[in-house]
């Protein structure tokens, strides 16, 4: 592995240890490939109430106006109101509906009709009743052994605007989110698509800001400034021969400190969550058709394609050039 030196001006400042959390997260997602959609836009006065089943998709529900229950079982249910974001991380199934009492229908069996060809579905029903407007949509991962992301979540994370740190962009989003799906318009699929990738990333900042201390793994590691950079660090520059003592100076720790401390909040030591961020930016690369095994070696930190061959099979059980035509295919 070739060796860089590690930069006194890279050592975190309390102004940009937010900006490191930003840049671990953005290679996080172009790991994982996510992709967001927006499936229905509900117009539903009561008494209503739709069910969702179990997916492998994670889901969020947008209240824009009125209120609703959310129900998943074994958990207590959770009252929305206007302006609320709601996502169930793991796609578990679980039921909305305007009170406890009323009884819910499967989402597919609910009347709507497509707004466009592509576009999401409208539905209007319900009773006679106080109406809520809602916006339901879903994330997928289409790379989701790459990052242990969502397993870190909590079964369900409700977000209150106003009571969330950095209220004004959510409140921003969601209000663009729901005016862009009212009425199709030119470019409305791609900009819904974009604005609930975003929307993705700002549930976890607030996460993120709200998790108790301690709690989160790496996600909620990102809150503590020095070990947050060591993150960036590594995730900005994986084929740099890093040490925990490099890495302790970059952030100006002691080695013994940092190394406990990584520890302690990401769930594993440095070196070894090293390891296997570098084997996951390589298949990335692999699958997006890197032109060759040496020089995707060298660009994750491994001096020789035999030893880059032999830890990547190790990880995911066929060679990287099998793993490369296995993606083309």
């Amino acid at each position: 592995m070739s060796k860089s030196p590690v930069l006194l001006s890279e050592r975190p400042t309390a102004a940009g240890w937010r900006a490191d959390a930003a840049d671990v997260l953005t290679t996080v997602m172009d790991a994982v490939r996510l992709r967001s959609r927006v499936f229905c836009r509900s117009e539903l006065k009561a008494p209503w109430g739709m069910a969702l089943k179990r997916s492998d998709y994670a889901h969020f529900h947008v209240i824009e106006r009125g209120g609703a229950w959310l129900r998943i079982a074994g958990k207590e249910p959770v009252a929305l109101a206007g302006g609320d974001l709601v996502v169930v991380p793991h796609g578990t199934g679980h039921t909305l509906a305007d009170s406890l009492v009323t009884k819910a229908r499967p989402l597919a069996d609910m009347a709507g009709h497509r707004a466009s060809e592509g576009g999401c579905v409208v539905m209007r029903g319900g009773g006679a009743g106080a109406e809520t407007q809602l916006v339901c949509g879903s994330f997928r991962f289409e790379r989701r052994d790459a990052h242990p992301l969502l397993e870190l979540l909590p079964p369900l994370i409700h977000l209150r605007p106003a009571e969330t740190p950095a209220a004004e962009w959510l409140e921003a989003t969601l209000r663009f989110l729901a005016w862009e799906t009212r009425e199709s318009k030119p470019g409305t699929e791609t900009i819904v698509s974009r604005l609930t990738d975003v929307l993705f990333v700002q549930v976890l900042r607030a996460w993120i800001e709200t998790a108790p201390e301690g709690r989160g793994g790496w996600l909620g590691a990102l809150r503590d400034r020095q070990i947050g950079s060591a993150l960036a660090h590594l995730h900005r520059s994986p084929e740099r021969d890093w040490t925990n003592a490099s890495l302790a100076e970059a952030v100006g720790m002691s080695r013994s400190r940092f190394a406990a401390r990584f520890t302690a909040l990401v769930g594993e030591p440095p070196l070894a969550y090293l390891s296997r961020w570098r084997l996951e930016t390589a298949a990335g690369l692999l699958q997006a058709g890197a032109p060759g095994l040496a020089e995707v070696a060298s660009r994750v930190g491994y001096e020789s394609e035999a030893a880059f061959s032999k830890a990547f099979r190790r990880r995911f059980g066929v060679p990287p050039g099998a793993y490369r035509r296995r993606a083309a295919a």
